[in-house]
């Protein structure tokens, strides 16, 4: 099977494959659109089992930049970019900076930021050999992205329970990493009942100390009577195996490509389980971290877009219920209309859901 072949090619512009045996680089950058200008996203490193499956992973992810910076009314495109390799032992200087050459031969085709694996520190590194990459100067973007998602779970409550408030809904969250730890606190502080898994012990024992959240375990949290299931750790958790298990209405969380696919989310509505699509409602990092591309908007906006992703989930739950469809699938279609416009005109489109 060629590239050109493989499932979730969906007509990427670029894709590149980064090796550089000295430094122990094993790479690959995606760029899946760029009509509404030059593709951003961040850099992810992981043991991937295989090259298929991190081929798989930055495709996936590429796409979903695209929709995501489409939705958020960002004049920027999809892109994404995997290490191959184990960040607790293989991450080091000369690597992160042979990465950074690669990206810079892209000319400003591609602008990488922190991922799974790599942090603002790295990105930093990475910085030494390349003008293109960013999120460095604005601190860490994952409280914007946990305010993002909290935004999205109070749209999803209100579509699905018709209430304005979150006290005493039951959140199931799976992760409570660094965006998962500042979405506990926001629901928290909301009124919001916490259960969380994670392999983390740490961090698990920090959520039931600040927030007094009961703990389950990673097989177990699938089955929580929750209102509210939120993916926050890595995707693919919502899949055959798992929907069965569901207890939830709601599916909403910060972690990216939470489908495993896209009948994925057609089961869940289905089923009766409201899903709020992870691109829309994640892109809280996104607006803080984009300024430093841009750098000509202010903290009080950014906030104000991040706010709005309120309203652009409530717009998709609407207009899924109109044809008759599951979410994803609905924001799928209205984030290629936008990007099918601005091929047509050959600028950066204006009509954004924000």
């Amino acid at each position: 099977m060629s590239i050109f072949d493989h499932r979730d090619f969906d007509d990427h512009e670029q894709i590149v494959f980064c090796r550089d045996r000295h430094a122990g680089l094993q790479a690959i950058i995606a760029i899946h659109d760029t009509s509404l200008g030059p593709a951003a996203g961040g850099c992810r490193m992981w043991r991937y089992g295989s090259e298929e499956e991190a081929l798989r992973d930055v495709l996936r992810l590429s796409r979903a930049m695209s929709y995501k910076n489409a939705f958020a009314g960002l004049p920027l495109g999809g892109g994404k970019s995997v290490i191959i390799g184990d960040p607790g032992s293989q991450k080091a200087p000369a690597l992160l900076q042979s990465f950074g050459k690669f990206i810079e031969r892209l000319g400003g085709r591609y602008y990488a930021a922190e991922d799974v694996g790599i942090d603002i520190d790295d990105v930093a590194t990475i910085r030494r050999t390349t003008r293109y990459a960013f999120g460095v100067a604005g601190g860490d973007p994952s409280p914007y992205t946990a305010r993002g998602g909290f935004e999205g779970i109070r749209a999803a409550v209100k579509h699905r329970f018709g209430a304005d408030s979150l006290q005493d809904i039951t959140v199931a969250l799976q992760g409570v990493g660094h965006v998962g730890m500042h979405l506990c606190r926001l629901l928290h502080d909301a009124g919001a009942k916490l259960v969380v898994a994670d392999p983390n012990a740490a961090a698990r024992n920090a959520a039931v100390d600040r927030f007094a959240a009961r703990v389950a375990t990673p097989e177990g949290i699938y089955g929580e009577a929750a209102d509210v299931f939120a993916p926050c750790a890595l995707g693919g958790t919502i899949n055959r195996h798992s929907i069965p298990q569901l207890r939830a209405r709601i599916v909403a969380g910060v972690a990216n490509n939470q489908l495993a696919t896209a009948q994925d989310g057609e089961e869940l509505r289905r089923r009766n389980i409201l899903y709020a699509p992870d691109y829309v409602i994640n892109a809280g990092g996104m607006h803080q971290a984009s300024r430093e591309i841009f750098g000509d908007y202010s903290e009080n906006e950014v906030m104000s877009r991040i706010t709005g992703i309120y309203c652009a989930t409530l717009r998709v739950f609407a207009e899924a219920e109109k044809r008759d469809e599951a979410p994803n699938l609905t924001a799928d279609r209205m984030a290629r209309e936008l990007l099918v416009r601005a091929r047509a005109t050959n600028t950066p489109g204006n009509d954004l859901p924000l």
